[in-house]
């Protein structure tokens, strides 16, 4: 973290100083293939294209298909966490089990951007065959966590954990958070969605509201605009010439951008996620479609070079071999905070009941037995911390831990109980005692 800016702003305005172009040369029209002109992904949210590589590789090697550059390509990415696992992962593979994987999205890897970054995109993604479905459960990066073994940095934002630790951190403090079993990660930096969306020549997706997005100044100015309406695929690209284009579906730049825009949805950050969700399931249909689209040599160097995962080979043949039917069902679903402004900025705080509903989903999801959810900030926190910090405390509470259905919008749900509250009196546990989290 020594190279980085002090803050995020800071950050964002010297990112913007450095590579603005706008005012230094006259841009060409986008080229729909993907070779015209790169421009600033700052923040982007794309970690959805680890798991479809993941099924597009180990589909090749079922047939055969450039068995060893997948598995060069494979091993290039391997990055153990060096965390031991919540659970026996080679019985649960081998058994046939639902398993889990968290998808990491990073804000570096272009534009000079060498410092170690955060995950702004967090995806817990459960596998299960039985019921041939994946679930995807979006994270708000901004949510009021305290990192595992940096609890004296309180309060922090969920993407600050990568950070501080990086995907061993993440781990740790989403299971203590969530009380919930990651089997795997993977972490794909800034420009992996866009090399995978331009080597299926594109995907369609039908916007869910209309707007417009200049990715070099984040709102709908002109010079190098994508305009995108609500309910269809197409859209419009209108360079600095002034001359307007028509496409019927996107290439990584147009999915970037769609997936990027925040300050003008009314959802803010949820209907961003909404909509890398949306490119998720794009991507997925149209690789199956082709699962050998992607399985060259070339095109698997390139990708080995965004993405990093404690998936090995193996792991992935035994998941192509034994769970590629649940790709046929794709349930999305969010963790829904509310918004407060402490000492780390503006950032989502997610209520013990909302915590419990997305731990019941994703354990039912994965088979397992029902359990409260996980402490209330991940890392410890004391009551005096919480005080510091206008969390106030005023005593335990009792909330209904019942089992909650399996549905994004359900309503009876758990929680930890605990001796401390925040804000305008809801239950918060302070206490650390998360055991026996991830039995069956």
């Amino acid at each position: 973290m020594d190279n980085e800016p002090n803050s995020r702003s800071a950050r964002r305005e010297a990112e913007r100083a450095a590579n603005n172009p706008l005012s230094k040369v006259r841009m060409p029209n986008m080229n729909p293939k993907g070779d015209g002109p790169k421009f600033d992904k700052v923040r982007v949210r794309n970690t959805i294209l680890a798991v479809v590589a993941v099924i597009v590789l180990a589909v090749g090697v079922m047939f055969g298909i450039a068995y060893n550059n997948t598995k060069n390509a494979v091993d290039d990415a391997y990055q153990s966490t060096g965390l031991k696992k919540a659970r026996d992962v080679s019985d649960v593979l081998s058994d046939g089990k639902p398993f889990s994987i968290l998808l990491l999205g990073t804000d570096t890897g272009e534009l000079g951007r060498d410092y170690k970054g955060r995950t702004d995109s967090l995806m817990l993604v459960t596998v299960n065959p039985k019921l041939d479905k994946v679930t995807i459960m979006s994270l708000p990066r901004d949510s009021v966590i305290a990192p595992v073994g940096y609890e004296d940095e309180f309060p922090q934002k969920l993407n600050s954990a990568y950070e501080f630790g990086s995907a061993k951190t993440t781990i740790q403090t989403i299971q203590d958070w969530l009380n919930v079993p990651i089997d795997f990660y993977a972490l794909v930096n800034m420009g992996g969605m866009e090399k995978v969306i331009n080597e299926l020549d594109g995907v369609k997706v039908k916007s869910p509201l209309t707007f417009a997005y200049n990715p070099y100044t984040a709102h709908d100015d002109a010079g190098y605009l994508f305009s995108f309406k609500k309910g269809s695929s197409t859209y419009t690209f209108t360079a600095q010439d002034g001359v307007t284009h028509t496409y019927h579906k996107m290439d990584g730049k147009a999915a970037l951008a769609f997936s990027r825009m925040r300050y003008d949805d009314p959802q803010g950050d949820y209907g961003r996620q909404e909509r890398q969700r949306m490119v998720l399931e794009a991507i997925v249909d149209k690789a199956k479609s082709n699962p050998t689209k992607l399985v060259n040599a070339k095109f698997l160097d390139t990708l080995s070079d965004s993405t990093k995962t404690d998936l090995t080979f193996g792991d992935m043949t035994t998941i192509i071999s034994k769970y590629l039917s649940a790709a046929k069902n794709i349930k999305t679903d969010h963790a829904q905070g509310t918004e407060v402004t402490l000492s780390s900025g503006s950032s989502e705080l997610i209520s013990p009941e909302e915590k419990q509903r997305v731990t019941n989903v994703l354990r039912k999801s994965l088979g397992l037995k029902h359990k409260k959810t996980g402490n209330m900030y991940g890392g410890e926190v004391t009551a005096a911390t919480l005080l510091a910090n206008g969390l106030v405390t005023t005593g335990a509470s009792d909330i209904d831990d019942s089992e909650s259905d399996d549905s994004s919008t359900a309503t009876d749900t758990d929680a930890t109980t605990g001796a401390t509250t925040y804000g305008a009196g809801t239950t918060a546990d302070t206490t650390g005692a998360t055991t026996n989290y991830y039995g069956q």
